[in-house]
């Protein structure tokens, strides 16, 4: 954790660029931010441990090799406890709220019930964040100050790769509990891909995602019980040309869930992540490419 003044004088969030994009390939890594700001942790009922359990820690460290690969990384600064851009704009509980919410708030969302809307209520297990209620202000300042400017960002990243290449292939990298289990009650998997069943992407890159990470040893299931957030989603419009692929990580492959530390294994794992962005950079474009554009 490093603790800000504020994201005034810090950045909220950084592109690691590579010196040329060479691949339609643009990685996102949104809950991995560590930089909490103090008047955030002021306000808050939990320790500086506790408040990290929603985070998803070191995953932009893990695929940071993307970047010698010829793909861009586009990765928070700010926590997913301060701000969640996985989430609509406007996705805020009234409960959390000192005045009345504006109209165009979606306050009845699955998501804002179990407490992880836009501006998050809980972390980990349905801990509470905040000592008191908050101004209505302090939310809108957050959406308009963070997470636009985030989601331009990712938007002009992708724009510019489908104009280059003819089409862009979005991978937001998460990681997940290792005590997850899929709805089958089978064995926690390594990996849950997410497509959004089938409407984020084409058939062809989670296919090719899945028999990389199998063929690699990895246990892989697919959109239970994460079919990807409101970025597959949004971003995900294969029939453009435009794929968006979400992948959740077990925790335990490479990080102590109860200190938030990295492991000993840890550098072979981000090795490992780096071999499967190669495999999947390397797949053909075939099903990629807009059926308009490949009938030129």
């Amino acid at each position: 954790m490093q603790v800000v003044s504020g994201f005034e004088d810090t950045e909220a969030f950084e592109v690691l660029q590579p010196a040329e994009q060479s691949v339609p390939f643009v990685f996102n890594s949104p809950h991995s931010g560590h930089h909490y700001p103090e008047p955030f942790l002021r306000a808050s009922r939990l320790d500086r441990l506790a408040i990290r359990r929603s985070e998803d820690a070191f995953v932009d460290e893990l695929f940071a090799g993307v970047v010698e690969l010829g793909a861009p990384l586009l990765r928070a600064r700010f926590p997913r406890a301060y701000l969640d851009v996985n989430r609509e704009p406007y996705e805020l509980d009234p409960k959390m709220y000192e005045d009345r919410l504006p109209p165009y708030a979606n306050s009845r969302s699955i998501r804002v019930a179990g407490g992880l809307g836009t501006i998050a209520r809980v972390v980990g297990e349905s801990q509470e964040i905040y000592r008191g209620r908050l101004p209505v202000r302090a939310a809108l300042d957050r959406i308009e100050r963070t997470y636009k400017p985030y989601h331009q960002t990712l938007r002009r990243l992708l724009a510019r790769t489908h104009v280059g290449f003819g089409y862009a292939v979005l991978v937001d990298c998460h990681s997940m509990p290792s005590t997850i289990r899929t709805s089958d009650n089978g064995p926690r998997p390594d990996f849950i891909l997410g497509d959004r069943y089938g409407t984020s992407c084409a058939l062809a890159l989670i296919d090719h995602a899945t028999a990389v990470l199998r063929d690699m040893g990895y246990t892989v299931a697919r959109n239970k019980p994460y079919a990807g957030g409101f970025i597959t989603e949004h971003y995900g419009r294969p029939a453009k040309g435009l794929h968006a692929l979400q992948i959740e990580i077990n925790r335990s492959l490479y990080m102590d869930e109860a200190r938030t530390d990295r492991t000993a294994g840890f550098a072979a794992f981000a090795a490992d992540l780096r071999r499967f962005a190669g495999e999947m950079i390397a797949i053909a474009d075939g099903g990629l490419v807009p059926d308009a554009l490949a009938a030129e």
